[in-house]
């Protein structure tokens, strides 16, 4: 939550006035609506795979959505003949038609009723085959494969690893409920990992994309949990005295930071996920709220008023001392480190609103990033080239993704229904 303490949205006023209500069905998949473009767009035509038309997903259709929503790739026509990796291809002819790469590829069912998926990437340009890969999966992992093979072209393209096999998870309110969800990186295949009466917020992934952690009201006050998705079972992991809130994992694994009112104002702590070894680590006369880890797992960010308004500070993570690291703004919260460390994003309040901004950490240098007015929870994906965020579109709850040089947007919405809390899982392992 951005204003999870400070001022627009207390804690214990989320149940009466912060969440959304809506209704819509608990299968519902995300539409995406994509706006702008990258800095340059790199032009690629991708073939229709072979035998794909009789499987139960159009694998090269995928791709080029993934392709096309990251806003850094233009899809040229590449007609609608299937053509496979083994196939001999005219690259020139490709080139001529404005295209600078070429995806073949095939989907052929196995005797054990799974799906092979191959592919050769050309770069046309250099008339020069840049490899591709097989991958088997179920029918159910036809989409995930497909995610995998736009990560192959993106960073064989651009250098840098796509984040199109990565997961979301996200809170949709529907029907009275609230549904924590886990879907593929672009809203489809969407699955309710936990379904409750009361809120949930805050969902925070595990590095290694194994476990969420979240806060639960379901008990009539904020818990922590953890979940471990492959099993399903959770574990409560901070059940003190008082409002137990905003989790976040370090970069290892083996810790939590935790926001816990257990001796008065909230301060943060970290525990183990098991929810053993406590230790207070800020000690403020303010409000000390949503901690999170910087990437090499030396600091954690965290918001406090201690100043006055709410600022983000950073202190070590066995903690200590405490610095300001926001100095524009009166009023700042919900912070987030990108995986290399360089750029802090974080809300603003500005013009009566609330806005995504990034800064440097290196320079101090501010740049805002959205053109909307209530957004909230920023959360950078595992290349640190996009930030997912909550903000509001028609009245209702939606998800958007902003690249971090604000060219790019995309809104994830449900139809009828609210969707918030938002959080980009890292890379698959």
């Amino acid at each position: 939550m951005v204003m999870n303490l400070f001022g627009k949205c207390g804690l214990r006023a989320l149940l009466a006035s912060c969440l959304l209500s809506a209704a819509a069905a608990s299968h519902a998949q995300m539409t995406i609506d994509i706006a702008g473009v990258g800095a340059s767009q790199y032009p690629i035509a991708i073939a229709t795979f072979r035998n794909e038309a009789s499987t139960p997903q159009q694998v090269s259709a995928i791709v080029r959505s993934d392709l096309a929503r990251s806003g850094r790739f233009t899809n040229i026509d590449a007609g609608p003949n299937p053509v496979g990796e083994t196939d001999s291809v005219d690259l020139g002819s490709w080139k001529a038609r404005g295209a600078n790469a070429y995806v073949t590829g095939s989907v052929t069912p196995l005797a054990n009723g799974q799906y092979d998926v191959r592919f050769r990437l050309y770069d046309t340009v250099t008339q020069q085959s840049l490899g591709g890969l097989s991958l088997v999966s179920p029918a159910s992992g036809l989409r995930m494969s497909a995610h995998k093979v736009a990560d192959y072209i993106y960073e064989k393209l651009l250098g840098t690893k796509g984040v199109f096999a990565t997961r979301l998870s996200y809170v949709l309110r529907t029907g009275g409920r609230y549904q924590l969800q886990i879907s593929d990186s672009d809203g489809q295949n969407a699955h309710i990992a936990l379904s409750s009466p009361e809120p949930i917020i805050s969902p925070t992934w595990s590095p290694d994309g194994t476990k969420v952690a979240y806060v639960s009201f379901e008990g009539k006050k904020p818990i922590v949990y953890v979940h471990d998705l492959p099993s399903g079972k959770r574990s409560i992991a901070s059940n003190q005295k008082g409002d137990n809130s905003a989790p976040a994992w370090s970069p290892d694994g083996r810790r939590l930071a935790v926001a816990l009112s257990r001796d008065g104002h909230t301060q943060v702590y970290s525990v183990n996920p098991n929810g053993g070894d406590l230790r207070r680590l800020s000690n403020s006369s303010g409000i000390d709220t949503e901690p999170t880890y910087s990437a090499d797992g030396q600091w954690i960010y965290f918001t406090s008023d201690r100043g006055g308004g709410p600022q983000i500070y950073k202190m070590p993570a066995q903690g200590g001392n405490a610095q300001r690291v926001t100095f524009k703004g009166a009023y700042n919260t919900s912070p987030r480190v990108s995986p290399d460390g360089k750029t802090l994003a974080y809300i603003s309040r500005t013009g009566g609103g609330f806005k995504l901004f990034v800064q440097d950490l290196s320079t101090g240098e501010v740049n805002g990033l959205t053109d909307t007015s209530h957004d909230e929870s920023p959360s950078f994906a595992a290349n640190g080239q996009y930030i997912l965020y909550a903000t509001q579109s028609g009245g209702r709850g939606v998800l958007a993704a902003v690249s971090t040089d604000g060219r790019t947007r995309q809104i994830l919405s449900v139809q009828g229904g609210s969707v918030r809390e938002p959080s980009w899982g890292p890379f698959m392992q």
